[in-house]
């Protein structure tokens, strides 16, 4: 996996200022503070991005908080498929029993955090600075109507994943054990105040269910504000995945991640990016996987344009040449694909 650095990389990425926003960050005056986010039935937003969700936390830019994320499925159905009924979380218990504000989508999200210094036209960094396992399996699934592939497998099937939290692997079946990569499948902020509630499957501008697998430890995600305060959610934890994701489901578990908020004023960005200590990321939203990838080819245009005084001839050209396009995700309605651009061609 490209993202996979050494840990000696991971302290300069989280304090580097991005190559992607040349803009000064906006700070607190009285510091940076601390907080944890647990998932609690007061604190997840449950299937939806939208800019009049109320805030269940507020910070401020250069702060850092610590996120409980819950696996996107029912107790019953993972006691059903085999968890033991001592490894199935409270709280994912307490989640399903109380809360009744739901919808349109299926993932349960912590959040939203409101940035206080965030504003529509700005741009929010995320750095990545810590993902841990909170619980020792995931789940693979597939259903009818559902996944790339719904004409071969019309039928409805789950599987749990033992994860091997110290040799970093996922015991998929015997003699094949997978490297584990976790990362957030959804990150994400509120839409523009016109879209109103939107679904928490397909992604977008607001970024959201991305299932980008480059998006590990060390990484950096550049997210247009659209509404004030950002309003920050974060979610559906994966142990890892294919790029595809074509079953429509990956190695989903629970997450414990820590991540850094900084508003970087007035950049006008339009389109959710990213950066790994060796990559450039753009990416591309659509129906249609062939407008998704125009979509990604054209914002690595634009970002070298902007950012590395390409002219524009060149800036494909580059592209071309050097960067790779790849499929992220094929199954949530919108299609996600995303360029990979090697930071190391660029010599000065």
């Amino acid at each position: 996996m490209r993202t996979l650095v050494l840990l000696c990389l991971l302290s300069s990425a989280a304090l580097a200022q991005p190559a992607s926003q040349p803009t000064q960050p906006t700070q607190p005056s009285s510091g940076t503070q601390n907080y944890t986010l647990k998932a609690t039935p007061k604190t997840v937003a449950w299937g939806y991005y939208d800019a009049a969700a109320p805030p269940v936390l507020r910070i401020h830019s250069g702060d850092t908080v610590e996120f409980e994320t819950l696996i996107t499925n029912n107790p019953t159905r993972l006691e059903r498929a085999g968890v033991p009924a001592n490894q199935v979380e409270q709280s994912l218990r307490d989640i399903y029993k109380e809360v009744i504000n739901k919808g349109p989508g299926g993932h349960i999200l912590n959040g939203p955090v409101y940035v206080e210094e965030a504003e529509p036209g700005d741009t929010l960094e995320i750095r990545i600075q810590k993902i841990d396992l909170a619980i020792p399996y995931a789940y693979n699934a597939f259903g009818p109507l559902r996944g790339f592939l719904p004409e071969d497998f019309p039928y409805s099937k789950m599987k749990i994943i033992p994860l091997d939290r110290e040799r970093m692997i996922a015991k998929f079946a015997p003699g094949i054990e997978i490297p584990l990569h976790p990362f957030f499948g959804s990150m994400g902020v509120a839409p523009p105040e016109s879209h109103g509630r939107v679904d928490s499957a397909p992604p977008g501008v607001h970024a959201g269910n991305m299932d980008n697998k480059e998006l590990v430890v060390g990484t950096t995600l550049y997210l247009p504000v659209h509404a004030r305060g950002a309003l920050f959610e974060i979610g559906d934890g994966h142990a890892g995945q294919g790029n595809g994701e074509v079953d429509i489901t990956a190695l989903e578990t629970s997450l414990v991640g820590t991540l850094q908020f900084v508003v970087h004023k007035g950049t006008n960005q339009k389109y959710p990016r990213a950066e790994t200590p060796t990559h450039y990321i753009s990416m591309g939203f659509h129906q249609e996987l062939y407008e998704a990838t125009k979509i990604a080819v054209r914002e690595m245009i634009d970002f070298l344009v902007a950012e590395k005084h390409l002219s524009r001839d060149d800036a494909y050209m580059l592209t071309s040449v050097a960067g790779d396009v790849d499929i992220t995700e094929l199954v949530d309605g919108n299609k996600g694909v995303h360029v990979m651009m090697p930071k190391a061609i660029f010599t000065k």
